[in-house]
């Protein structure tokens, strides 16, 4: 089960496509997750780019945890492709966001 709302990956997504002054505010909101949000998001975007399968989900949650050498919004933010694999990934984990994007753009 993903341990991160739908919308806190929503904000991730469009904040990393913004890409200047937003890139300082996106740093600082992935350093604001805990542990097991951060965790799932690495996980998410793994399974986004297809080093995992959707079915694979806890296994890279733990590999996520086991293996966290750097702080992840570095980690994160370093991948090509950040706002593609996150979105990839929510739709291989069955999650619907359209609700979510709705609401976010219209506040945005």
């Amino acid at each position: 089960m993903l341990e991160i709302s739908p919308a806190k990956v929503v904000h991730i997504i469009y904040q990393s496509r913004e890409g200047g002054m937003a890139e300082r505010e996106l740093h600082a909101f992935i350093r604001g997750l805990n542990e097991d949000e951060q965790a799932h998001l690495v996980a998410l975007a793994w399974v986004g780019r297809g080093v995992y399968e959707a079915e694979d989900f806890e296994e890279a949650v733990a590999t996520a945890f086991a293996e966290r050498s750097a702080p992840t919004d570095e980690y994160l933010m370093g991948m090509p492709h950040l706002a593609e694999n996150l979105e990839a990934g929510l739709d291989a984990m069955g999650v619907d966001v359209s609700a979510v994007e709705d609401d976010f753009l219209r506040d945005h």
